[in-house]
């Protein structure tokens, strides 16, 4: 389990709720946290909303850009078996990992869809830590 000083599930939340997307809230607060490079904010930008699809969930993207980036190639190589790990977690939960499905019946800029994305961005944070 990753312990760090920083409670990067809050932060991540946090983060979401004051103009991070559901996939850069995730990276900077694993960044802030010392975990991974701020480069991959960057990144993230584009994966939010589904990719702007609705296709998968741009928290569960910005958790395997997570694992890739500390066990990916030229590092421990258990990448994969932790970025299966982590979707059979999610889906065990939540059924599916697309955001079309996960925020359904939700106006894009709703309330309580952002209620909702806010739960998915700390469920996401919370299978990292238990993964990491």
């Amino acid at each position: 389990m990753l312990h760090t000083k920083v409670d990067v599930t809050e932060l991540a939340c946090e983060y979401f709720n004051n103009g991070y997307s559901c996939s850069e809230s995730v990276i900077k607060a694993f960044s802030d946290a010392g975990i991974v490079s701020e480069d991959l904010v960057g990144v993230a930008t584009s994966f939010s909303g589904g990719m702007s699809s609705g296709c998968l969930c741009g928290a569960i993207a910005a958790s395997q850009m997570v694992i890739g980036a500390l066990h990916g190639k030229d590092k421990d190589n258990t990448a994969r078996a932790l970025a299966k790990e982590f979707v059979s977690r999610f889906k065990a939960e939540k059924q599916a990992t697309c955001c079309k499905f996960l925020s359904a019946g939700y106006e894009f800029s709703s309330p309580e869809r952002k209620t909702k994305c806010t739960e998915l961005v700390r469920f996401c944070t919370e299978i990292l830590k238990e993964l990491l």
